[in-house]
Parts: structure tokens; C-alpha cells; sequence
């Protein structure tokens, strides 16, 4: 354990003598991290900011203009009563030929009507994890089965196309954290690479008094270590401020809707992926590096 504290305490000594180079890996390392973690940030606020869209979607359950309205009232308290709904809104027919009267501008034309040829309609809205696409379907067939039932009408495009558009933001993600994870592996396994050839002869001296290979790559992959917590802990301090500068602007528009959102950084466990992703990737570019240009030199006799 003393030797792999020594490696530690030795590779961060070098790289605090040498500062400006220091920064400048761990800035580059940290851009590339940090833009995957940004668009993370973007994927779970635009889930917020909508309220979970496929929730808001309601359901229109036209009942039959034969069905009287206590009969109405006692299909809305049976759907009421259902696990996946979180409310049921009743617009009797009356009611909704009120509003059509008032809005339509077709007043006049309502009064020669005899009767009332609107029916009655229950407003049926999901609850928040019940929003898929299956489970929009599932409900509209359940009420379609109802005999007092007409029509049952569901806006699941909507959904469809909400659903799609986070589905495209994640693989997105996937794509550019994996592409610039490679990034990460180059500009790591390039510095160690700088490293062991400005430490050549250093390292030709080990060998030649018996040093494992093991050792002499302990230091660099500790070094590779340092750079990609570095860069993860940088990339973090990147994106936090960047949604403290937009957090107010972001607030403001929000308040103008209505909305009460608030935009959010990254979650814990993302910054605990951020930091792991860092530490797998700098110790991985160095370990590559140091395995393929170590092994080229050798004590010379």
C-alpha cells in the first residue's frame, strides 16, 4: 500500500510543478466529458419541463347522446376508481353545449335545435407513469368496451412523437459519450506517451537495477488517474455553471407559461458516473499508453 501511496504522492508532485500543461490536459479532458453531461443535463430537464408530456394527454370518452346524465356521473366514478387515472373531469351535455355556443359563434343557428345533440364526455387523464404509448392504448380499449360508450378518443401521436424525440436525445448521448470517451483515451494516452519519453533514461536506470515493468507503469497510470478526475471534477464545475447562468433566464420564460420549473444540474448519481467515467478513462488511456511504450525500452547493456 506504501508504494502505491508513493506513486500517488509522486505523480501528483509532477504534475503540480508542471501547472500550465497540467491545466491544459485536464481542460481538454473535461470539454469532452463535459458535453455529454450537458446534453444528460438536457434530457432530464426537458422531461421535467414538460411534466412527464404523455401525462398531460387526456383521454375523450364520448358516451352515447341516449345515456342519461346519473348514469354519466356513475361510468365517471367507475373510471375514477381505476389505478392508472389520475382524474376524470365530467362535461355533461348541457354544459358542452353552453361552451359550444359561446365560443362557436353559431348561437343563433342552436336555437331553432329541438335537442340537444351533444353528448355527454368524460375527460380521462393518465397518471404521470402510465403515459406510454401501450398504456394510452390500454385504457382507450378498456372504455371503447363500455356499452354506454360512442367514441373513444386518444392524442397519442403526441405521445408517439414526445416519446421518439427523447428516445433520438438518449441515443444522442450514448453516441457522443462513447466518442468522446475515445477522445479521453487519446489525449491521456498521448501525454503519458510525452511523459515516458521525456522520463527515458529515469526508466532505462529502473529496469537496469531490476524494476518490474509493473512498477514503473504504477506511476503513469496513477498520472493517467489524477487527469481523468481532474477533468470529470472540471467538466462538473462546467455544466453547474452553466445552469446557475440559465437557471434565470430559464425561470423567467417558465414563469411566463404559467410553470413553476426550475432548471437542474446534474442529479448525484450522474456526477457519480461523470467522476467513474473519468477515473476508467484516464487510468485506461494511460494504462494502454505505458503498456505499449514501455515495453520498447530496455537497459542497455
Amino acid at each position: 500500500m506504501s508504494r502505491h501511496v508513493q506513486a500517488l504522492l509522486g505523480s501528483l508532485g509532477r504534475l503540480v510543478r508542471s501547472p500550465l500543461a497540467t491545466f491544459l490536459t485536464v481542460f481538454v479532458i473535461a470539454l469532452a466529458l463535459a458535453l455529454p453531461a450537458a446534453l444528460r443535463v438536457f434530457v432530464s430537464n426537458s422531461q421535467a419541463a414538460t411534466g412527464n408530456f404523455a401525462s398531460a394527454v387526456d383521454i375523450s370518452v364520448y358516451l352515447k347522446t341516449d345515456v342519461p346524465l346519473a348514469k354519466a356521473q356513475q361510468l365517471a366514478q367507475n373510471a375514477r376508481q381505476r389505478t392508472d387515472v389520475a382524474q376524470v373531469t365530467l362535461i355533461p351535455a348541457d354544459k358542452g353545449l353552453e361552451d359550444f355556443r359561446t365560443y362557436s359563434g353559431f348561437g343563433d343557428a342552436l336555437e331553432a335545435l329541438k335537442e340537444n345533440p351533444l353528448p355527454h364526455v368524460l375527460h380521462v387523464r393518465p397518471k404521470a407513469q402510465e403515459g406510454s404509448g401501450a398504456s394510452l392504448e390500454s385504457l382507450r380499449r378498456y372504455f371503447g368496451a363500455w356499452p354506454e360508450v360512442d367514441v373513444v378518443q386518444v392524442d397519442a401521436e403526441w405521445v408517439n412523437r414526445f416519446n421518439a424525440m427523447l428516445e433520438v436525445l438518449r441515443r444522442l448521448l450514448m453516441i457522443a459519450a462513447a466518442l468522446l470517451g475515445i477522445g479521453v483515451l487519446a489525449v491521456v494516452g498521448n501525454t503519458i506517451r510525452l511523459e515516458i519519453q521525456s522520463r527515458h533514461d529515469e526508466i532505462e536506470v529502473i529496469k537496469l537495477v531490476g524494476g518490474s515493468n509493473a512498477y514503473v507503469r504504477r506511476p503513469f497510470l496513477y498520472t493517467g488517474v489524477l487527469y481523468g478526475v481532474g477533468g470529470a471534477l472540471l467538466a462538473w464545475g462546467i455544466v453547474a455553471l452553466a445552469v446557475g447562468v440559465l437557471a434565470g433566464s430559464v425561470a423567467h420564460l417558465a414563469r411566463l407559461y404559467g410553470s413553476q420549473f426550475s432548471l437542474q444540474g446534474l442529479a448525484p448519481q450522474d456526477v457519480g458516473i461523470l467522476l467513474g467515467a473519468g477515473l476508467v478513462l484516464g487510468w485506461l488511456g494511460a494504462w494502454i499508453s505505458a503498456a505499449r511504450h514501455l515495453s520498447r525500452i530496455e537497459p542497455r547493456a
